[in-house]
């Protein structure tokens, strides 16, 4: 499961840029961790859904 943090990461006259934290389970061990991205802001989607 992946959520979008609700601060934004932006510069002024830049792009805007999002933090997107998901969850992924080792298929080794089965133990959950956390994959942290910083993407731009209109990529969110695309980067949700390649999974």
């Amino acid at each position: 499961m992946a959520k979008k943090v609700v601060a934004t990461l932006k510069k002024e006259g830049g792009i805007e840029m999002v933090k997107v934290v998901r969850t992924v389970k080792s298929p080794k061990s089965g133990a959950y961790s956390f994959k942290e991205e910083v993407v731009p802001a209109d990529r969110v989607k695309d980067v949700l859904a390649k999974g």
